[in-house]
């Protein structure tokens, strides 16, 4: 099946998600903690972090989770926001944070830009985050299409911001392939009919992605190899 078009997921995809993502979460839950370790620790738990290793569990609802779904999970523990200020605090907390490629996103991108092939990105983080994220990687410009849970297409595991892409780019889901880390990503890319491609660059395991996937790579860096199969 010919693909002109490829869809990625941000975190745990284009950018490896415990590299970037533990770091982060242990001084948020601390900042929003102020200082009261049981409610520190209430978070955690809540968010399946493990305060003892400093990483995300492969459970937690965090990985493919929105910043709205992650904020009214811990909004019973920050008495000193309201929900919908967490949500904020999250997207803009998010957007500044460290990050670390999959690979060398300019170079793999201009290489399947020299393809012809239309990329874009589709997140259920925040829309901010994600063009924070990728103009600070100078890689923001290679994408047609960057979308977040709030762009108004609405979020994975549901099909239409997949289909949102490939109306505004002019290209048919049969032609697109749906590139991630998560269930969420697969099972949406299949709902619209794309080719699906996971990675393991995020929490789950080949063995949790092979059966939603028409193929497993370790890592983004491996789709041109793919492509001249």
């Amino acid at each position: 099946m010919p693909v002109d078009a490829f869809l990625f997921d941000k975190d745990g995809t284009l950018f490896d998600f415990a590299s970037t993502w533990n770091s982060w979460a242990a001084d948020m839950l601390m900042q929003l903690g102020q200082g009261d370790q049981a409610r520190v620790e209430a978070m955690a738990e809540a968010v399946s972090f493990d305060l003892e290793t400093q990483a995300f569990r492969a459970d937690s609802m965090v990985i493919a989770g929105t910043n709205g779904e992650v904020a009214a999970v811990l909004s019973p523990f920050v008495p000193q926001m309201e929900e919908a200020e967490l949500e904020r605090f999250l997207a803009k907390s998010a957007a500044a944070a460290a990050l670390s490629e999959a690979v060398p996103l300019a170079e793999f991108l201009d290489d399947l830009l020299a393809r012809g092939k239309v990329l874009g990105v589709m997140t259920n983080d925040a829309e901010i985050s994600a063009i924070s994220q990728l103009k600070r990687s100078g890689v923001l410009d290679r994408f047609a299409f960057v979308a977040g849970f709030d762009s108004g297409h609405g979020a994975k595991p549901d099909a239409d911001p997949l289909l949102a892409f490939c109306a505004a780019i002019g290209v048919a889901p049969q032609d697109t392939a749906m590139v991630g880390d998560s269930l969420h990503d697969l099972i949406a890319g299949a709902a619209a009919g794309m080719t699906r491609i996971g990675v393991l660059t995020g929490m789950a395991e080949h063995g949790d992605l092979a059966a939603h996937a028409d193929v497993v790579l370790p890592h983004i860096g491996h789709i041109p190899a793919w492509l001249d199969r």
